[in-house]
């Protein structure tokens, strides 16, 4: 075999290698699998363990649950006391529209947000029963801090929510409580609501609430 055909081999196998070469380094990676967020996990280890997790269309709430900083019950108690006097020496007025000077509104699931220490200016009674910022538990199993919320309901003049702040009497049929009423405002009553299970009040644990 002459010098110049062995040469024209010997380029042609080259080229051979390097466009093999070009192939294996262009050629794309498979996609990776897809990553699960940190909320996500959260939510799926929280139903594991037998807690409601938030709904589907409500993921999006996860983040905001999650920058919602933990407190004790001691001290939902020590925030919700503050509305009582804070306008004055009064009781702060009750508005759905207003925000007070911290920043929350004056209704009552913008008091119970302020006395858990969640974004401003506050979720409303139905985003605080479905949104992942509470779980459903037994009125029998109802601590101080804990909410008394009725949110079924079209008319959002008949949905409200309390503060717990411990039973009335031994037989449990009455508990005191911390609300913001409307043409009231704030104030420390004691109620009845859920303890028939009839009147669509149920029991929630805030899920940033220590202890």
């Amino acid at each position: 075999m002459s010098e110049k055909i062995t040469r024209r081999w010997g380029m042609a196998a080259l080229t051979a290698v390097l466009c093999a070469g070009s192939v294996v380094l262009t050629a794309p990676s498979a996609p990776a699998a897809p990553s699960v967020s940190a909320a996500s996990a959260a939510w799926a280890t929280a139903e594991a363990g037998g807690a409601l997790a938030p709904r589907a269309e409500h993921a999006e709430s996860a983040p905001a649950v999650q920058a919602a900083p933990r407190i004790t019950r001691a001290q939902v108690l020590a925030r919700a006391k503050t509305w009582l006097t804070a306008n004055n020496g009064r009781p702060v007025p009750y508005s759905q529209n207003k925000r007070w000077k911290d920043g929350y509104r004056q209704d009552c699931s913008g008091y119970v947000s302020m006395a858990l220490g969640l974004s401003k200016p506050g979720p409303n009674t139905v985003s605080l029963k479905n949104d992942g910022f509470t779980r459903r538990i037994a009125m029998k199993d109802l601590a101080p801090g804990d909410l008394v919320i009725k949110a079924n309901s079209n008319n959002p003049d008949n949905r409200h929510v309390v503060i717990f702040d411990g039973w009335a009497n031994k037989a449990r049929t009455a508990y005191k409580s911390y609300e913001q009423a409307g043409g009231v405002g704030t104030r420390w009553k004691q109620h009845s609501y859920g303890v028939n299970g009839r009147d669509g009040y149920h029991a929630y644990r805030p899920v940033n609430i220590v202890g």
